[in-house]
């Protein structure tokens, strides 16, 4: 009986042994496995590591091809504004641009937006810059140059204006294309337009193109992020967001707080290395 007993304790031990090292085997796998693509951006100020968004695939891709190519490891941070962002990827910037005849595409190519209403502007999001609506309406981003946004902590209050406000703009943005593109067809059968009746003339047809598209009313996760962590939420919806800073937020707040001079540009260069930490 004792036997027995002894080598019935000794098979539990065994299995519970077997067990426990099985289930940290594969946590450990689990652990270990990703596919996430991670950025690592060094600074005199302290690193910034960033995850860039799988939502964002045209983004994402871009960002890794440039890291790898070494298009963003010299350059700076060239524009800089404190409780608002801190901009770099200029190739312009480094100096070695010139001097080595680097490819000056990288200057003018452009990428398709993709916003997603789940990626918003909050403190540590990574999004890239563009030109304005007023020669880009369709809203794509620059090719290289990217913001890591820093902002300010906003109330509910001022959350509500400024949803108001941006709808009120993507009206009157909305009405006045309506308005120029009537008038041109009036024009065209010779026509004078009357500007003062368009606009009242063209009512129904505006709540029609604005049905379902006034987005702009923050939900609940944007309203508690923004009114805690902050962010700079104007940009929602009109910047492509695609990654996040997960480590050195603090080396964000430090190059946002540098002494800066003509068009906003730090004194002193604070110049980046770029890499991929892991990437898929």
């Amino acid at each position: 009986m004792q036997t027995k007993s002894f080598y019935l304790f000794a098979l539990f031990l065994f299995i519970s042994l077997f067990l426990t090292i099985s289930c940290k085997t594969k946590n450990d796998k689990k652990i270990e496995k990703t596919d996430e693509a991670i950025v690592l951006i060094e600074t005199d100020f302290g690193n910034i590591k960033i995850r860039l968004y799988d939502e964002t695939p045209i983004h994402r891709d871009n960002f890794i091809k440039l890291i790898n190519e070494g298009v963003y490891t010299g350059t700076i941070f060239h524009r800089v504004i404190n409780n608002f962002m801190i901009q770099g990827g200029d190739p312009s910037t480094n100096p070695s641009f010139l001097s080595e005849k680097m490819d000056s595409s990288l200057l003018e190519y452009t990428l398709k937006a993709e916003f997603n209403p789940k990626l918003f502007h909050k403190k540590g999001a990574l999004a890239a810059a563009r030109m304005g609506d007023n020669v880009n309406p369709e809203k794509n981003s620059s090719g290289t140059q990217f913001y890591i946004v820093q902002g300010k902590v906003f109330t509910e209050l001022e959350l509500e204006n400024l949803s108001k406000r941006k709808n009120d703009n993507l009206r009157n943005i909305t009405l006045n294309n309506l308005i120029m593109k009537r008038a041109d067809e009036l024009i065209e059968k010779g026509i004078e337009p009357d500007f003062s009746l368009l606009p009242q003339q063209l009512q129904d047809t505006l709540e029609i193109i604005l049905k379902g598209k006034l987005g702009y009313d923050f939900s609940k996760e944007q309203i508690e992020i923004y009114t805690t962590i902050g962010g700079t939420p104007h940009l929602d919806g009109d910047y492509t967001v695609f990654g996040e800073v997960i480590e050195g937020i603090e080396t964000v707040d430090k190059i946002a707080s540098v002494k800066t001079g003509q068009f906003d540009k730090p004194i002193e260069n604070v110049t980046m290395k770029v890499s991929m930490v892991l990437k898929k």
